[in-house]
């Protein structure tokens, strides 16, 4: 007789490699520390914008709180900038490679928080 699966995967308690000392998920855990790179990522996930349009996509965000994320997600490659001369200077901003690939577990944290995470009305808090 086939050994029975446990029908509910996410109370497993074996690990598959030690993650409390692992720099890649420190890292990680810094980048969603902050909710609005979460958001900002999200956004730009339906297309390239410049920080007014992704101001209208990320409700509540301060344009200079914005300014700040956008400088830190282009630092860590996550999110490209483009700047276009003209009289009236525009840069428009577009998820790099790196940061399309953080879609992917960027989705799959979206669809566990919408099945396991009360709803609430708070946003994420301004950090300075």
């Amino acid at each position: 007789m086939p050994a029975r699966q446990d029908p509910h995967p996410a109370h497993r308690t074996e690990h598959p490699r030690s993650a409390d000392t692992s720099p890649a998920i420190t890292r990680a855990f810094a980048l969603l520390s902050n909710g609005w790179n979460g958001l900002i990522l999200m956004a730009l996930a339906k297309g390239s914008a410049d920080s007014a349009q992704i101001r209208e996509r990320v409700t509540g965000i301060s344009s200079r709180t914005l300014a700040r994320r956008l400088r830190q997600l282009s630092a860590m490659d996550l999110v490209t900038q483009d700047v276009r001369p003209g009289p009236s200077s525009r840069t428009r901003y577009a998820l790099s490679p790196h940061g399309n690939a953080f879609l992917i577990p960027l989705a799959v944290l979206f669809l566990w928080a919408e099945d396991h995470l009360p709803a609430s009305e708070e946003r994420p808090p301004s950090s300075p």
